[in-house]
This record gives C-alpha cells, sequence and structure tokens, in this order.
C-alpha cells in the first residue's frame, strides 16, 4: 500500500470539494475510512444510498472528479509502479497535481473496510454499502479487491432509509432491529395503503414491510437499509 505524504493529503482534500459532495457528505466518508461499520442499533444480524428508483435498485455509482483529472499517461507512483488493476482504478479518477497513491490508498482502505465486516457477517457489510456508510465501494470492489463481489452483489439488491418512488412490490426486511424503525407505503392519490410495524418493535424482533402492486411511494425511517425478505 502506498503511503501519502501530507502535502498529498491536503491536495487531495482541496481536489475532492470540486466533485459536489457536501461537507456533511465528506465528513461521513473521512469518518467511515477510520472504522468499520457500525449498525445503528443492536441486531443478531449486524446492521448493513437512497435512491428514488424501486427497491431493487443498484448502489449508487461511485462519484469522480468533476474538474481536470491526470491523464493515464501521468498516472504513476512516486516510486515503484501501479498494478494493471490500480491503473483500471484511478483512470479518471485523480484530480490534477494531487498524487495518485493518495487516490489509491482511499479505495484499498475502502476494500479493508468491506472485507474485515464481511469476516464477521457478509450482510452487515452489504449493508453498509446500502446505507452509505461505506463509500466508492462498486469501483474499489470491482476492480481492487474483485473477491468482495458477493457482497456488493447483494448491495445491489437492496436500499436504503429514505422516500422510494415507484418501488417493486414485494415483501422486503430491515437490517436493523432499532425499535425506531418505521415505513409506509403511498398509492398514487396519496393514500395510505400498508404501514408499519403494526405493533412497536422489541429489540431483536424482525421488521418486514410489504409493498403492494401499484404503490406509488415508500418511505421509511429509522430503518438504515433493506433488502428483499
Amino acid at each position: 500500500m502506498y503511503r501519502r505524504s501530507a502535502a498529498a493529503a491536503v491536495l487531495l482534500a482541496a481536489a475532492l470539494t470540486l466533485t459536489g459532495c457536501s461537507s456533511a457528505d465528506d465528513g461521513r466518508a473521512g469518518a467511515a475510512r477510520t472504522a468499520d461499520p457500525k449498525p445503528p442499533a443492536p441486531s443478531s444480524v449486524p446492521d448493513p444510498a437512497d435512491a428514488t428508483t424501486g427497491p431493487t435498485a443498484a448502489a449508487p455509482p461511485d462519484a469522480k472528479p468533476t474538474g481536470p483529472v491526470l491523464p493515464d499517461a501521468k498516472l504513476t507512483p512516486k516510486t515503484g509502479s501501479f498494478k494493471e488493476n490500480e491503473k483500471k482504478y484511478l483512470s479518471g479518477r485523480v484530480p490534477e497535481k494531487t498524487d495518485p497513491a493518495a487516490v489509491l490508498q482511499i479505495g484499498q482502505e475502502t476494500c479493508q473496510r468491506v472485507e474485515r465486516t464481511a469476516k464477521r457477517d457478509k450482510e452487515a457489510a452489504a449493508a453498509a454499502v446500502i446505507s452509505g456508510e461505506v463509500t466508492g465501494a462498486r469501483d474499489a470492489i470491482t476492480l481492487l479487491c474483485p473477491e468482495q463481489k458477493p457482497v456488493l452483489e447483494t448491495a445491489e439488491k437492496g436500499f436504503g432509509d429514505g422516500p422510494r418512488t415507484a418501488p417493486a412490490p414485494g415483501t422486503y426486511r430491515a437490517l436493523t432491529q432499532s425499535t425506531t424503525c418505521t415505513w409506509e407505503v403511498k398509492g398514487k392519490d396519496g393514500s395510505v395503503l400498508a404501514s408499519g410495524p403494526e405493533a412497536p418493535p422489541k429489540p431483536g424482533d424482525r421488521i418486514t414491510a410489504t409493498v403492494p402492486a401499484g404503490a406509488d411511494r415508500f418511505t421509511s425511517t429509522g430503518c438504515y437499509a433493506w433488502l428483499p425478505a
């Protein structure tokens, strides 16, 4: 693993602010790189970004710089060389005047976090990707740690908290056992088609939601992430 210098870290932080990410997201991403994903509530299955499509929508794509980036010919470390898969990961991802090794390290750290969590519980690792707690997982896993592709495949079947339009019908389970998890399904006329849980959940209860055909909107709060039941 390549070590980034203090100067490179400063340049990287400045450049990444041009990507359009909010300061809140940056703060969350920075904190996420320092520790393994942690569930919001105790669960026998450890808890695993919000989209506005059906519940089977894939995790959001990795963000890349919107400003000038280093051409592939200049993607070289100060010492040694990058592997072919590392070059593919870095292509179009390194802002100008930024050390490519620093950007690569972020992807490697993402892989490490996914791997550490998956060793304990693969579903928890997928949930962390779904919720956005682990960012940049799609390209990192695909190009830097393909052995974790099962985690990514599971994450792409799920969706996170928040409003979703045109949800696919079916039964889903919340990847948390938080007693604050609530959900609601509405039709096109705004009427409530279903909501839950029917009774206040107790610690350890499994929370599920059934989306009927013709639903127009699914909204959940405090449920962290969902997967098909």
